[in-house]
């Protein structure tokens, strides 16, 4: 059977995959490219949640491309907003003609005498068995699974009459309007949901079992749309996108070396939007300190203007059990509902889910070392893109496309053919991947690939950091290994 060969393979064509097609043709326009998604459609999770109000939790100046100027006004942006700035991206550049729809990958093994991976997959309803083959492979598949979220698993749950629906599952046929409608979770998808819900349904009660630091901010960026209209769109964009991630910086760096103090100030907003007699200490205060986990981002502080209106109300509170017509608290209490939404999280995985063989070896990525955020000790040609936990996602994942782009490039004018992180000090230790205390992270903890005490192997979440190792830094390291097919 004859399979068919690329330079570079990329998975996904979300977000960080159409930006990674992008800096390939820019920056390497003698590579071959393909791309292989798994769904019938462009935007990953912005193709993938319908539920109402779905939006950015970042400023659209940094989540959006480096390349691409973010237009619309709204800096915290709806979700067919954003899809349709990747659809955009995508065809302006002659990307969406590079997509492989309906392949879901498998399986991707790499042969070192021939400096090459062949990817398994399986394409369409029927799941025709596909082989493809590439010289480096670049995982842009997000880090969730896109067939289910994460439900806990809730004492009588299958007694309940109406509708449970995880967001990840949210149907055009799901009707609230009129009706009473609990949201379990305290996340960005939970205060996302209430203020919408809250429109049309009689009344909205999101469950929590611990609260999560809110802020509000506008929706719009005055000084962005000022720019914009006096400046040419780059230069706008460009200054509004620093703007925003110094402030980001400032502002998590603040919560790190005096976080007491960042807690006084943002629950000194949340106080200031509902009042001094609402039970702050109960509903808005967290048992960790801001930034251990993401804050949660509130336009125009339309969480708590749905919670004054009186049709929305935050309770906090154990879950006991669910019966034929809610669910029981452990303080008694009960909670009407004909509809539950569980906004309860995410299901990790490593690399899209893909199995790694390396020389007929299963790779265990658990048990490898992440290279520069992008990379992994022992895995030869293999890049994934990953964004920040205290940033927008596509901040880190442009300049892991820069740096790609910059090893394709070096490889290339050294004849060389294969490029693998080796990590050869004993006194670099091991550390998790992520230090963030999110459940979503705690439950995966054990199958994610561990960082080391030392850079490359550090991460930082620093973007300014980043771009001196990923843009400016040495491509040849010494810990970078470089080879040639068929050498000895």
């Amino acid at each position: 059977m004859t399979i068919e060969h690329v330079d570079v393979l990329i998975i996904g064509a979300g977000l960080s995959g159409i930006g990674a097609a992008h800096h390939l043709q820019a920056n390497c326009p003698g590579k071959s490219y393909a791309i292989l998604e798994g769904r019938d459609s462009i935007g990953g999770t912005w193709d993938l949640f319908r539920y109402p109000g779905i939006r950015s939790d970042s400023d659209m100046y940094t989540l959006g491309y480096s390349f691409r100027p973010w237009e619309k006004a709204k800096a915290i942006a709806d979700g067919p907003s954003i899809l349709q700035y990747v659809k955009d991206t995508a065809r302006a550049g002659g990307i969406d003609s590079k997509i492989r729809f309906g392949h879901q990958v498998r399986r991707a093994s790499w042969s070192t005498p021939d400096a090459r991976w062949t990817v398994e997959a399986e394409r369409g309803d029927k799941r025709e068995p596909v082989q493809i083959s590439c010289n480096f492979l670049f995982m842009c598949a997000g880090y969730y699974r896109y067939d289910h979220g994460y439900t806990p698993e809730f004492p009588g749950i299958e007694r309940f009459a109406g509708r449970i629906v995880h967001p990840q599952k949210w149907t055009a046929d799901i009707d609230h309007a009129g009706k009473r409608v609990v949201v379990i979770g305290s996340g960005a998808t939970a205060v996302t949901l209430l203020p919408e819900l809250a429109k049309t349904a009689a009344h909205v009660t999101m469950l929590q079992r611990s609260p999560t630091y809110v802020v509000a901010r506008p929706s719009e960026d005055a000084m962005a749309l000022w720019l914009r209209r006096h400046l040419p769109a780059m230069w706008a964009y460009g200054i509004t996108r620093w703007k925003r991630v110094l402030l980001g910086m400032y502002v998590f760096r603040l919560c790190r070396r005096d976080p007491a103090k960042m807690k006084r100030f943002l629950l000194g907003g949340v106080r200031q939007a509902l009042g001094p007699d609402y039970d702050i200490e109960k509903h808005f205060t967290p048992r960790y300190n801001p930034w251990e986990q993401r804050l949660c981002l509130v336009p125009d502080g339309d969480l708590f203007t749905a919670i004054k209106s009186g049709r929305a109300e935050v309770v906090t509170e154990q879950i006991k059990a669910f019966d034929e017509t809610g669910i029981q608290l452990e303080s008694g209490q009960h909670l009407d509902a004909d509809l539950v939404v569980t906004a309860t999280g995410l299901e990790l995985q490593v690399l899209g889910g893909l199995e790694i063989v390396v020389d007929g070896r299963a790779v265990d990525m658990s048990r490898t070392m992440n290279y520069k955020g992008l990379m992994y000790s022992g895995v030869p040609n293999l890049a994934s893109s990953f964004g920040y936990t205290n940033a927008s996602w596509t901040l880190k994942c442009d300049l892991t496309c820069e740096y790609v782009c910059r090893l394709l490039n070096h490889m290339q004018r050294h004849g060389q053919t294969t490029c693998t992180p080796r990590n050869t000090d004993p006194s670099i230790t091991e550390q998790p991947w992520v230090d963030f205390s999110s459940g979503y992270f705690q439950r995966a903890m054990h199958m994610l690939p561990k960082q080391g005490s030392r850079p490359p192997w550090r991460l930082y979440q620093n973007y300014p950091k980043d771009i001196m190792l990923l843009r400016m830094g040495k491509i040849d390291d010494g810990v970078l290994e470089f080879a040639r097919a068929g050498a000895a």
